[in-house]
């Protein structure tokens, strides 16, 4: 191996260390946290909202042609809420205006994200995997108040 590619060889690995641990950076040191799937949680039938206690809640998201359910959601403004998302038909997505949320919704799978409402407002939810004829109207508003 001659100088040339040598050189060349230890600019890559030095690009190459610099690019993950500037990925570490951004995930870990912005508090950027990765959607999960749970296997603890049974699958459900139906989409709902449940209040734990004040400023705590868990929304159960169920995703099918072409809506969200539930489709008013409410929530006082600084809860936390526990987003679990399914779908009943085809794999849909979701997420959320303004909000670290991307989730896949999976048929048979439960999908995962903590998501803090600090401010309030309207929060789009939209569908960002094509599924279907009616995928452009699949919207709902979470509204904080």
């Amino acid at each position: 191996m001659n100088s040339v590619e040598k050189k060349i060889l230890t600019i890559s690995i030095v690009f190459l260390v610099l690019l993950f641990g500037l990925v570490l950076y951004a995930a870990k040191g912005s508090g950027v946290d990765l959607p999960g799937c749970v296997t603890d949680v049974k699958p459900f039938e139906k989409g709902e909202l449940k209040k734990l206690e004040d400023g705590r809640y868990q929304l159960f998201l169920l995703a099918r042609m072409w809506t969200y359910e539930p489709a008013n959601i409410e929530i006082p403004v600084n809860s936390v809420v526990d987003l679990y998302a399914t779908s009943k038909d085809v794999v849909h997505g979701i997420n959320i205006a303004d909000k670290d949320v991307n989730l896949m919704a999976i048929p048979g799978v439960i999908g995962y994200k903590q998501v803090k409402f600090d401010k309030p407002g309207e929060y789009k939810v939209i569908c960002h995997e094509f599924c279907g004829v009616g995928h452009q109207n699949m919207t709902i508003t979470i509204n904080v108040k």
